[in-house]
């Protein structure tokens, strides 16, 4: 495994729907973004990855500035939450405490906290793939009430022009300008540039021709996932690169196989400290699943009904849960699921099938698929 690193740590994704006049402001964001990146500076992809798109990996100071903005607590209304405390560096940048993220005042989310892996790569941010700007897309979470709980983009600029440690460092990265909506989401967006994953075992195996980097069983692994399991068919490999994405969402009804949830749940209060709560006694037991069609909410359109995009597999053994949900909690389970066909349902992708994959199969898929 090799990742590109950012000076310490991770990016920052949410999972909460946004719409109306924040639509029209992130679209407008993300057309400013692309002004002044004539100082860009490349940021050299590992073995397996392409370029990485000088606009949004910025300057050296971008990403500074940008590391601390996704590490501080101060950029949500109450103080207590950071973009890092979903997207944990030591969990594949997911959260594995949890199915779904935990958000503003231990409120549980709708959905699972997605790897930041390659995050620069994606066409379509989000489950459900509604933003396709890095820069623009920061201020969801910023001003989802759920999440990040911000009354609105004011407030937050404010906090952050007035404090003393921030002034530099905007400086230094967008000389003249200061803290704006704009350099905000450019920071972050450089920022989570340079987290990039590849040159490992797997890309020396297929790429670079030392064939010994993979065992026999991950070899075995990587032939059904290209072939009997169909996995490339929407995970692709390309020749020369590897995004493991079609760059698009599926039905593969892991929707429909909701349970309620009863008992205690471990919740993350702070970095390393976990509280076991009774989800009863803050209102989380409701029996059945939050109301969540996916990309339909997105489009509208019926063929896009529990529809979520295709997720990068680099780094996956280390980011569980998996699926929107977080309901499948090991690589095993996952590969069961998509051995049974999916969970049917009136709109299930035509190409979810049962696989009648064996035991040994199952295992090697799952080998592969921790190799990456």
């Amino acid at each position: 495994m090799s990742v590109a690193p950012p000076p310490s740590a991770t990016p920052c994704v949410a999972t909460s729907p946004q719409g109306g006049g924040l639509e029209r402001f992130l679209k407008i964001l993300s057309v400013l973004g692309c002004i002044n990146s004539a100082a860009a500076e490349a940021i050299e992809p590992p073995l397996g990855l392409p370029p990485v798109p000088a606009a949004v990996a910025g300057t050296p100071a971008m990403r500074k500035l940008g590391e601390k903005l996704f590490f501080d607590r101060g950029l949500s209304a109450n103080g207590a939450l950071s973009c890092a405390m979903c997207h944990i560096p030591a969990q594949g940048l997911a959260s594995n405490q949890s199915a779904r993220s935990i958000g503003m005042e231990g409120r549980s989310l709708r959905r699972n906290a997605p790897s930041l892996y390659n995050v620069v790569f994606k066409k379509f941010l989000f489950h459900d793939g509604r933003e396709t700007d890095l820069a623009a897309q920061v201020w969801g979470p910023l001003l989802a009430a759920d999440e990040m709980g911000n009354s609105g983009i004011g407030p937050l600029i404010a906090r952050l022009r007035a404090d003393a440690d921030y002034g530099p460092l905007f400086e230094a990265a967008f000389p003249g300008e200061g803290a704006t909506m704009m350099t905000l989401g450019r920071a972050v967006a450089a920022y989570e540039a340079s987290f990039l994953r590849g040159g490992g075992r797997f890309d020396r195996a297929v790429y670079g021709g030392e064939r010994a980097a993979l065992t026999p069983e991950e070899w075995r692994g990587y032939e059904l996932f290209i072939g009997k399991a169909g996995c490339a068919v929407c995970h692709l490999i390309g020749p020369e690169t590897a995004l493991f994405t079609d760059q698009s969402w599926h039905n593969t009804g892991v929707a429909f196989g909701f349970e309620a949830t009863v008992g205690k749940r471990l919740v993350q209060l702070a970095p390393g400290i976990f509280q076991n709560v009774d989800i009863a006694a803050v209102g989380l037991d409701q029996p059945g699943a939050p109301n969540d069609v996916g990309r339909f909410e997105i489009t509208n359109a019926p063929a896009d009904r529990w529809a979520y995009a295709t997720p990068m597999l680099r780094g996956v053994s280390e980011s569980s849960p998996y699926m929107h949900d977080g309901s499948l909690t090991t690589l095993a389970k996952v590969v069961e699921f998509y051995d049974r066909g999916g969970g049917a349902n009136p709109s299930l992708d035509t190409k979810i099938r049962p696989l009648n994959l064996t035991a040994e199969e199952k295992a090697a898929i799952v080998a592969f698929l921790e190799a990456l």
